[in-house]
């Protein structure tokens, strides 16, 4: 099923406007009772929901960074030894702003398309790297082509990046419930509370890293947040660290309880 940001393919996604880009027509479709579940890369997936519908379940996290893959002719090379002027492309802000604000002798531009277009667009050398989401390069079955994989606290990532959430009717969420990864919730609810405090949408250049610590006595969950301007001149960047209360048998048995 095809959606608006799938289709329109020649507007950066900031100009395209509006929240639910990927998701929106799948969600016509659960309300209209089409399909009975839709499975969504959870950075993809809006704050507030339509009336009616809900994450049933956020499976295990992947690995949540970002890759660089670069053009045959530079291999061996990495961000910080890229010739100057060499263009890098992404249709992420939050990547955008962080490349400018630590690279700024490189050229970022927006790219769009799905991963083999873009991977296309790359072997054809209109661009000398591109940067993508590890975990959809590790689902696509390629790990080869990964020339670095960025450290998250020089890059940090998309709120939700390498979850994936079932988005259900409301009255399904109990069938789906026990696909829940509970660590990879604690941390994701924490990441898009922020967003949904900031009242930004998932294409806005706001990125985070959350780490969850766990102890026999209790868990401690370290959130990193920053937001930055488009061109990367200017960033606020906060570290807050909470320790979590148990949780009780309600949250254990129906986690989406949490969100």
């Amino acid at each position: 099923m095809s959606t608006k940001g799938d289709q329109i393919l020649d507007k950066p996604l900031p100009q395209i406007g509006g929240k639910s880009l990927f998701t929106r027509e799948l969600e016509d479709a659960l309300e209209e009772k089409r399909v009975d579940f839709a499975v969504h890369s959870l950075k993809d997936l809006p704050t507030t929901l339509p009336p009616g519908l809900a994450i049933g379940a956020i499976l295990q996290r992947e690995d949540p960074r970002d890759a660089l893959i670069l053009h045959e002719k530079h291999s061996g090379s990495t961000l910080d030894s890229l010739p100057e002027g060499s263009i890098i492309g992404t249709s992420s802000l939050r990547r955008c702003s962080q490349l400018r604000r630590k690279y700024p002798r490189l050229v970022v531009k927006d790219i769009r398309g799905n991963l083999q277009t873009r991977l296309k667009k790359l072997e054809q050398g209109i661009f000398d790297g591109i940067i993508l989401a590890v975990a959809g390069v590790q689902r696509m079955g390629w790990q080869s082509k990964i020339s670095q994989i960025l450290d998250e606290r020089e890059m940090l990532y998309a709120v939700g990046q390498g979850a994936l959430a079932v988005e259900c009717r409301r009255e399904d969420c109990r069938v789906f419930c026990h696909l829940s990864h509970i660590p990879t919730v604690l941390r994701v609810v924490a990441e898009r509370s922020l967003l949904c405090r900031l009242e930004a949408g998932c294409s806005a250049p706001i990125a985070v890293t959350t780490v969850l610590r766990e102890t026999l006595k209790r868990k401690e969950l370290e959130l990193t947040a920053a937001v930055w301007s488009l061109d990367g001149s200017q960033v606020i960047k906060e570290i807050m660290v909470a320790t979590l209360p148990p949780l009780g048998h309600k949250e254990r048995d129906q986690p989406e309880k949490l969100w």
